[in-house]
């Protein structure tokens, strides 16, 4: 099966995970950041990954992601906040919803990453450190401490998870195709 990886990261996690899921789909895998905007065309599985902006894909994965058609698609992020959260999930649904339903989702995956110090100056700058209903975006000690958590990461245990949902992937998609050969 060959497949391609394609990542974008700002701050060097969604480049992390990329690998260790190329390591998973080798040894037919290549592997590139979006702004070299591979040709999709000639591989049975094209996994896009991108870091949450905005609760979404970053602008360059954004325009990879909408230009992908007919194709098997696996989708995999990174974001500071804890991947179980409403937030991550929603983010994660948000990058895949650009894919062109001539595309074929055939797995996901997202876990948490270090946040780029200078995007929380900028929310410091911006919100302050009050919290309130309407100023959520405050940088207030419950923030850096969910920051520094968030520092740790993508670890160990988090590639791990990514090898072994991207292991499944290729393991199904390799079923499938024997079964069709049989």
């Amino acid at each position: 099966m060959k497949s391609l990886v394609v990542y974008s990261s700002l701050t060097g996690n969604t480049k992390m995970v990329g690998e260790a899921i190329a390591e998973v789909l080798a040894p037919e895998c290549d592997i590139f950041p979006v702004e070299d905007n591979p040709d999709y065309s000639d591989y049975d599985l094209v996994v896009v990954g991108y870091w949450v902006d905005k609760g979404t894909a970053d602008k360059k994965a954004s325009a990879y992601l909408k230009s992908i058609k007919n194709s098997k698609v696996a989708v995999f992020a990174t974001l500071g906040a804890e991947p179980e959260t409403e937030h991550a999930q929603k983010s994660l649904q948000n990058g895949i919803d650009m894919l062109d339903s001539s595309n074929e989702l055939m797995g996901k995956f997202i876990c948490q990453g270090k946040i780029d110090p200078k995007l929380l100056e900028v929310m410091r700058k911006m919100f302050g450190t009050k919290v309130s209903k309407e100023n959520f975006h405050a940088v207030d000690e419950k923030r850096l401490e969910r920051h520094r958590r968030a520092s740790t990461h993508p670890d160990a245990q988090d590639l791990a998870n990514a090898k072994a949902v991207f292991a499944q992937i290729k393991a199904a998609m390799e079923l499938n195709k024997n079964g069709r050969n049989e």
